[in-house]
Formats: structure tokens, sequence, C-alpha cells
């Protein structure tokens, strides 16, 4: 067994990760980048130019990596294209599974970290804490939010992810400031979100804010080999799904859908496999140990799989009406209004912004509660 060891470091954001055609890294590590760099440019000289680096300082590296972990982990010869050897080859792989398996609380405890530092170097920024289910469109806000501080003045969001049952506890606890959830476009009377979200949420205590209109549905092999269009497909198939874990908005999801299909849990093949988010579901996916997940249309892109549309939602934004007037919560209402921001949530796959900052009734958005009086009876005359 390999021991590990953890790492920061502070400084300017400059949007520096790892070569583009991997996306950028959760948590960096130097050898995993020799490597990536290496298979992605098939040379080390070219490898060594995408990093920054001289020829001379990644062949040693390299070597001084097999060296440590007592394997080879480059096949090279002269005047032919350089490889990773398997056990370079299943280093990438672990890491990649380790990396999306873990992605919330990384995110999380990067959050922690950044948290605390932006309260250190400028006490007047606003910090608005959120506990909100895993989505690409809120993580990217983080980011946009950063980007704006010289124009609209620093607002960091400090993302928690974790399941939307879960989200809506922490706020009701005070543990944050803002929830984040999702339910399918008109969740109906006597539905499962309901039984789900209605004992958490109150008229008069809650207020519900506009975020985005996303898409969800199966994940599968690219050119989706099985003819996977529906969960009943799943049902015949015998297809291997992979589920998301209880507590989580996507769960409810697919327990409404199965519920509409007529189906049962015992009808999916897979029903009691979970991961902690989309990422890790489309990485299941797309290392075959599965051949189908519930999830969003931009991680099953991300992981150049197949997509299946089934059904569309609203992603919500919560707090308390009480909180809606503090600097916090409204420098957030003036950046999710921005066209700009909007823009920028549009071009995400599967997404569209859906009165991005508007406050908006709950009653209209969850249609549960009926304020209407019944009509008083008539007095018998006599």
């Amino acid at each position: 067994m390999h021991r590990l060891q953890f790492h920061y470091t502070l400084g300017r954001e400059d949007g520096a990760g790892r070569d583009a055609t991997s996306g950028p890294a959760l948590i960096r590590n130097p050898l995993i980048d020799l490597l990536q760099a290496v298979a992605a440019h098939g040379s080390i000289s070219a490898a060594a130019r995408g990093l920054g680096l001289s020829y001379r300082h990644v062949w040693g590296e390299l070597k001084r990596w097999e060296s440590e972990l007592g394997n080879e982990l480059i096949i090279w010869e002269k005047g032919q294209p350089a490889i990773l050897s398997e056990f370079g080859t299943k280093l990438m792989w672990a890491e990649r599974q380790a990396q999306a398996r873990l992605a919330p609380q990384i995110e999380a405890l990067r959050s922690d970290l950044e948290r605390a530092f932006a309260v250190a170097f400028d006490d007047s920024a606003h910090v608005l804490t959120f506990y909100a289910s895993h989505d690409t469109a809120l993580a990217t806000l983080r980011d946009y939010a950063r980007s704006q501080e010289a124009a609209r003045g620093a607002l960091h969001l400090d993302i928690r992810f974790t399941g939307s049952v879960d989200a809506i506890r922490a706020l009701n606890e005070g543990r944050c400031m803002m929830a984040g959830f999702h339910t399918q476009l008109r969740p109906g009377a006597h539905s499962l979100a309901e039984r789900t979200y209605k004992p958490l949420l109150q008229p008069g205590l809650h207020k519900i804010i506009g975020f985005a209109q996303r898409t969800q549905g199966l994940m599968v092999a690219p050119g989706n080999p099985q003819g996977l269009t529906s969960l009943q497909d799943l049902q015949r198939s015998g297809a291997r799904f992979v589920n998301r874990a209880l507590g989580t908005g996507t769960r409810v999801v697919l327990d409404e859908l199965l519920a509409q299909a007529r189906l049962t849990p015992a009808d999916i093949a897979g029903y009691e496999h979970t991961e902690p988010s989309h990422a890790a579901v489309a990485h299941a996916v797309a290392a075959g140990q599965a051949d189908a997940g519930l999830g969003i249309e931009v991680a099953a892109r991300a992981r150049g799989l197949g997509f299946v549309p089934l059904v569309q939602e609203r992603y919500h934004l919560v707090c308390l009406k009480s909180a809606l007037a503090q600097p916090g919560p409204q420098a957030l209402l003036q950046l999710l209004r921005s066209a700009s921001w909007q823009t920028q949530l549009n071009a995400i796959a599967g997404y569209r912004a859906a009165q991005s900052g508007e406050v908006l009734s709950m009653r209209e958005v969850l249609p549960w509660w009926d304020y209407r009086r019944p009509k008083a009876r008539p007095r018998a005359s006599g």
C-alpha cells in the first residue's frame, strides 16, 4: 500500500489546470499531469512543451517516479511515439475513478479552504454558504462569481454538495443561508416529490429563487449499443443500472419515473448500486461497470457517453424569507439576473436559464398548497 499526502497552494486564479484534453483536475498530482501530457501528445518533448517545462526536467521526473514506484511508466523507443505502459495506464484510470467518485468531497474541502482565505484577505467580501444537490451549473456559477469580483464586488459561494433533502435540512437547521434542490417541471399532487419536500418547506418562511431548467436522462455507452430509450427498456434488457443514493433529488426523480412507468425498483438490475454524483455515475458507465445511469446531459458529454433525454426539471434555490434582503443573497440575485451569466448558463449542455434570479411564488413552482378557502355552505331556511 502506498501512502498519500495532500498539498495545496495559494495563488492568483490563472485558469491553469490539466491538459485541455482532460479538463481541470480537482486535486493536482504532478505525476498524473506528466502521464496525461505524454498520453495526449505522444512524445516526451511535446508533453514538456505543453506543460511549460524542459525536456530534461520531464525526463528526469519520469525516471525518478519509475524508481520510486518500482514500475515502468513510459514505453518509448527512438523514432517511435511514447506511450504509457500498462502500469502507467492503470495509474491514470485509478486516479480518474477516484476523482470522479470523490468530486463532491473534494469540492467541499476546497470550498472550506477558499472560504477561510476569502475572509482572511478581504473581510468585506460577501460569503454565501450553500448546501445543494450536486449540479454542474452551480459549480460554474461559483467560478463565474469569482471572475466577476472586480466588476460586482466579492461574492464567494461556499458550496457543499449533498443530497437535496440534506440540503434543505441544512438550511432549516441554520447551517447555510441557501439550499439547492430539483424537481420535475410540474411535480404533481400526491407525488413522491410532494411527500419528500413539502414537510421541509413552509410558505411564508421560505422563498424560492429561480435558477435553471435542466435535462435528466439515461447515460449510456457511446452509440447506445443496447438501444436503451426508456426505463421499460432497462427492465426488458436486464441492462445493468447505476443509481444515486437515497436522499438525492435524482433518486426521487427516478422513483417517480418508475412509478409512472408502473415499474418497481426490483425491475431494475443494479438499482441498489449507487454513486455519489453525476460525474461518478458517468464514470461507472464509461468504465463498463454499468450499462446505464440516470443523470444530467453535461456529465454524459464530459465522458463521451451517449445520452437519452427522459425528463425536464427545474433546479431551485431556496432561502429563508428573513435572509433574502441581506447583502449576500442580494448580490447573488443580481448576478443570476445578469445577461452574461444567463448566456454562460445556456451554453452548458442540457441547461437553460429559467427565471434565473427571480423570487418566485412557491405555490406556482411547487403546486402543493391550496390557499383557497372552501365556500361556505348555504344555511338551511326554516
